[in-house]
C-alpha cells in the first residue's frame, strides 16, 4: 500500500508540472487560431477556428526562406559540432599526448567568456573576410564556440566511460586510432551523440543574436529573426506571431522525436552491451 500512495503521489505531482509546462504551447496554439479582435478573450477552444492566420503569414512574409534558411544553418552547424566534437573528444579520451589535459582545460575555460566581449572582434574578422551578411559566421562561430565546446566536453566524457578493453582489442587486431574511432567509439556514443543533436539544433534553430548582428538583407533572415518582424509602431500582431511560431516549432519536436529513440534503442554507458 505505502508502493501503490508513492506511486500515485509521483504520478500526480509529474502530471501538475506536465500541465504547467503544456500550458505555453496551448496558449499558443490557443491564439493561433482565434480572431484578431478575440485574442485576449479566454476560450478554452477557439470559436470558430481561423485557419487564414496561417495564410496571413505566408502571404505577408517570404516565411519559407526563412524556414528553410534556419533549417540549412541548424543543420550544417549540428553536422559540423557532431564531427568535430566526437574527433576532438575521441583524442582527448583515449589519446596520449603531451599537455593533453592543460590543453583540455584551456578549452573549457573558454566557455566562461561572455560572447558579447567577443562579438565586436569576430565582426571585424568577418568583415574583414566579406562574410557579413551572409550564413557562413552562424554556421562556423558555433563550431568552434560554446557549442563545439560544450560538445567536445560531452563526447570526452562518454569515450571515458567505454571499457579499454574494446580499444586494446582493436588494437591486437591491427585497427589504428581512426578505424577504431569509426568502427567501435562512434556507433557505441550514440546516446551522446543524440543528447548533443538536441541541443546544438536546438541552440542554432533559436539562435537570435548572432543573425541580428550578421544578417541584414531579408531573404537571409532565420525564423527568430523573422518572428521579430510581426511587431511593428502599431503593435504586435498576436494571432500572426503565434500561427508563425507554431511553425517554427514543428521541426523542435521533429528532431527531439528521433533523437529521443536513440536514447531508449542505444547501448548503455558503460558499452557492455
Amino acid at each position: 500500500m505505502k508502493n501503490k500512495r508513492r506511486s500515485a503521489t509521483v504520478y500526480i505531482i509529474l502530471t501538475l508540472v506536465s500541465l504547467v509546462m503544456i500550458l505555453p504551447l496551448w496558449w499558443m496554439i490557443n491564439t493561433s487560431l482565434k480572431d484578431p479582435t478575440k485574442v485576449f478573450t479566454f476560450q478554452f477552444i477557439p470559436h470558430p477556428f481561423r485557419w487564414k492566420n496561417y495564410l496571413d503569414v505566408l502571404d505577408t512574409t517570404p516565411f519559407h526562406l526563412f524556414y528553410w534558411n534556419s533549417i540549412y544553418i541548424a543543420v550544417l552547424t549540428t553536422l559540423g559540432v557532431l564531427l568535430f566534437a566526437s574527433l576532438a573528444g575521441y583524442a582527448f579520451a583515449r589519446m596520449q599526448f603531451p599537455g593533453r589535459n592543460i590543453l583540455f582545460l584551456c578549452l573549457l575555460s573558454t566557455m566562461m567568456i561572455p560572447t558579447e566581449i567577443i562579438t565586436i572582434p569576430l565582426f571585424l574578422l568577418m568583415r574583414n573576410l566579406g562574410l557579413v551578411d551572409t550564413h557562413v559566421p552562424l554556421i562556423v562561430i558555433p563550431m568552434l564556440g560554446p557549442a563545439g565546446v560544450f560538445g567536445v566536453f560531452v563526447m570526452r566524457q562518454y569515450f571515458l566511460a567505454i571499457p579499454y578493453e574494446l580499444e586494446e582489442a582493436a588494437k591486437m587486431d591491427g585497427c589504428s586510432h581512426i578505424r577504431i574511432f569509426f568502427s567501435i567509439m562512434l556507433p557505441l556514443a550514440k546516446p551522446a551523440l543524440a543528447t548533443l543533436t538536441i541541443f546544438t539544433f536546438l541552440t542554432s534553430w533559436n539562435e537570435f543574436y548572432e543573425p541580428l548582428i550578421y544578417i541584414n538583407s531579408q531573404e537571409l533572415m532565420t525564423l527568430p529573426l523573422a518572428l521579430a518582424r510581426f511587431t511593428d509602431e502599431v503593435g504586435t500582431h498576436w494571432e500572426r506571431l503565434m500561427s508563425a511560431s507554431v511553425m517554427a516549432t514543428v521541426p523542435l519536436l521533429i528532431v527531439f522525436f528521433f533523437a529521443q529513440k536513440q536514447f531508449i534503442e542505444g547501448i548503455s554507458m558503460t558499452g557492455g552491451k
